[in-house]
C-alpha cells in the first residue's frame, strides 16, 4: 500500500486525512492514542492528538498550511503549555512515500514521520526522532490503524 498524495500545498497530508488510533505501551505504560486529521477553513488541516496515559492525559493541537514562505508547514500547542512549528521535510530514508515534518526544539532538531503500514491494512506508522552527529534517533514508533 502507499500513501496517494493529493493536489496543491495539502496534498501530502491526503493520506492522514481521518480518525486513526493507537494502542500500545510507552515508556512502561498502557498508552492510547487519537489523531483527527481534519480540513479546517481554507487551505488549513488541523490535527488534534490525544494521548490517554494512567493518570494523564495530553493533548496537541495543530494546524498545517503555509507558512510565511508558502512552503508546508505546521504551528503546534499542547496542554502542557508548549508550541512549536516546523516544515515539510524529506523523510524518503525511511519510506519513498512518508510525509516529514521538522522542528527545532531548545534541545535540538526533531522530526515527527509518517509513513504506509507495512502489512497492508489501513493507516500508518508514526515515528519521533530527534537529530544526532550519527542522524536521526527514533524514541517514538507507534502503528495507526482507522478508530
Amino acid at each position: 500500500m502507499s500513501f496517494k498524495f493529493g493536489r496543491g500545498l495539502l496534498g501530502p497530508l491526503k493520506p492522514l486525512i481521518g480518525i486513526w488510533s493507537h494502542t500500545g505501551e510507552h515508556n512502561g505504560q498502557a498508552v492510547s492514542v487519537s489523531r483527527t486529521y481534519e480540513p479546517w477553513g481554507k487551505g488549513w488541516v488541523r490535527l488534534t492528538a490525544a494521548w490517554t496515559l494512567p493518570g494523564k492525559d495530553y493533548v496537541e493541537i495543530a494546524f498545517y498550511g503555509p507558512t510565511d514562505d508558502g512552503s508546508l508547514g505546521f504551528y503546534s500547542f499542547t496542554n502542557d503549555g508548549r508550541r512549536s512549528e516546523g516544515h515539510l521535510a524529506d523523510g524518503s530514508d525511511v519510506h519513498d512515500h512518508a510525509i516529514a515534518f521538522v522542528a527545532r526544539f531548545p534541545a535540538g532538531t526533531g522530526r515527527m514521520i509518517a509513513w504506509p503500514r507495512d502489512d497492508g491494512q489501513p493507516g500508518f506508522d508514526f515515528a519521533v526522532e530527534s537529530q544526532t552527529q550519527k542522524g536521526w534517533s527514533r524514541f517514538l514508533v507507534q502503528r495507526f490503524g482507522p478508530a
